[in-house]
């Protein structure tokens, strides 16, 4: 997709507001606005717009009552919890604000069982923020999969939720036999059913941006790569790196396979001898690299938070772009609260729905000045909306 001039102008409009005039920025949303009570304090979203970008696109009215096994649906999956639900509301946010078809589009919601804001909670809020939104919440239990987890190199990897995307085949109707994955730190810039329309062929079970240039020997411990009978897995295949933050899933497939009990045997090969360290990738490396639908990068221009172990400033990459992806330690929201943005989290700022409150302004964003970034950071931004374009 090409996206409109007006929408990256819009975007360093906005961007050079908010830097120079925050009171103006945070007093110039035009929608009602709603507050849930979560006991010890209030989680604030903006409603969002309600986004008709076409006649020929209607459903019911009554989204509440839209069955998931309609065939003219297309099916998201996200995990929902009080850590990253900033992320996740911006990033449903973008899909609606994007997609050629917004009435279309059905939201399967992954909350886990004993998050600090309950799934109850969570579901009121979402359909607050997004009162025409059809969508369901499920309910993760993490015992299902806690005993399978082990170490990483960063804890936030070790979060069961990270791993509900191993479970979907189960939890969501049988009748949904595709469904988009992604991840909470993610903005679409494009029309999700493009990606939604993607062929699997053959007997592939996922699609996903591959990149056989990146190192693949980085992603498993040297006692996996000097074990001959572990590498017979890669026997037939030619494997390559993936990101399991955006990916297209046949769930009949998924299910035929038995592809969730595939994943769960690496993860106790992994608790009896530790063959790689970055959390719920390796298993999925292990499966299906080398045997995954190869879909354009534009899909996923990942690696934007960073380092996951120190976090960094990272750029996009170069070419067309209708995802964007902050994976890695570094996440869009905390670094614009904490006055230290880095130059791509101001493409994130115009979907977060956040309501922030005065003192959030005071510490945050709003204490930025025009000055905090220099004319190359501007000209950088500039750049980066033309890519866009």
């Amino acid at each position: 997709m090409v996206v409109p001039f007006r929408f990256c102008a819009a975007v360093l409009f906005l961007t050079c507001v908010c830097l120079i005039s925050p009171p103006f920025c945070s007093g110039s949303r035009l929608f009602p606005t709603g507050e849930i009570d979560v006991g010890e304090g209030l989680l604030r979203f903006t409603e969002a717009p309600d986004y008709r970008n076409g006649d020929e696109c209607a459903v019911s009215n009554n989204r509440e009552k839209v069955s998931s096994c309609d065939a003219s649906l297309v099916h998201i999956a996200m995990t929902l919890d009080s850590e990253y639900l900033r992320g996740s509301i911006a990033a449903a946010h973008s899909v609606l604000k994007h997609a050629s078809c917004p009435e279309n589009v059905f939201f399967h919601f992954i909350a886990a069982e004993f998050d600090p804001v309950s799934p109850r909670v969570l579901q009121k809020l979402v359909r607050s923020t997004f009162p025409s939104l059809s969508f369901k919440v499920y309910i993760f239990r993490e015992d299902t999969v806690i005993n399978l987890i082990s170490s990483s190199i960063r804890q936030a990897l070790e979060n069961p939720l990270n791993y509900a995307r191993n479970y979907l085949g189960d939890m969501l109707d049988p009748c949904v036999d595709r469904v988009i994955y992604l991840d909470s730190d993610v903005i679409v810039v494009d029309d999700i059913r493009k990606l939604w329309n993607i062929t699997l062929t053959g007997s592939r079970v996922i699609g996903a941006p591959e990149y056989c240039h990146a190192d693949f020997t980085k992603y498993f411990t040297e006692g996996f790569w000097s074990d001959p009978v572990l590498l017979r897995v890669f026997g037939s295949r030619k494997p390559c790196y993936f990101n399991t933050g955006v990916m297209v899933m046949d769930l009949s497939r998924w299910r035929e396979g038995n592809y969730k009990k595939r994943i769960e045997n690496w993860m106790e090969v992994q608790r009896k001898r530790r063959i790689y360290d970055l959390g719920s990738l390796p298993p999925f490396l292990l499966v299906f690299a080398g045997n995954v639908e190869a879909i354009d990068h534009r899909w996923n221009q990942h690696g934007l938070g960073g380092d996951n172990v120190r976090g960094s400033c990272r750029s996009l990459h170069p070419g067309p772009v209708s995802l964007l992806h902050w994976s890695g330690k570094g996440k869009p929201w905390v670094r614009l609260d904490a006055g230290t943005p880095c130059r791509i989290d101001i493409l994130w700022k115009p979907y977060d729905l956040y309501k922030s409150t005065a003192k959030d302004q005071t510490l945050g964003l709003s204490s930025l000045s025009l000055s905090s970034f220099s004319s190359s950071s501007f000209s950088s931004l500039i750049g980066y909306s033309r890519i866009l374009l």
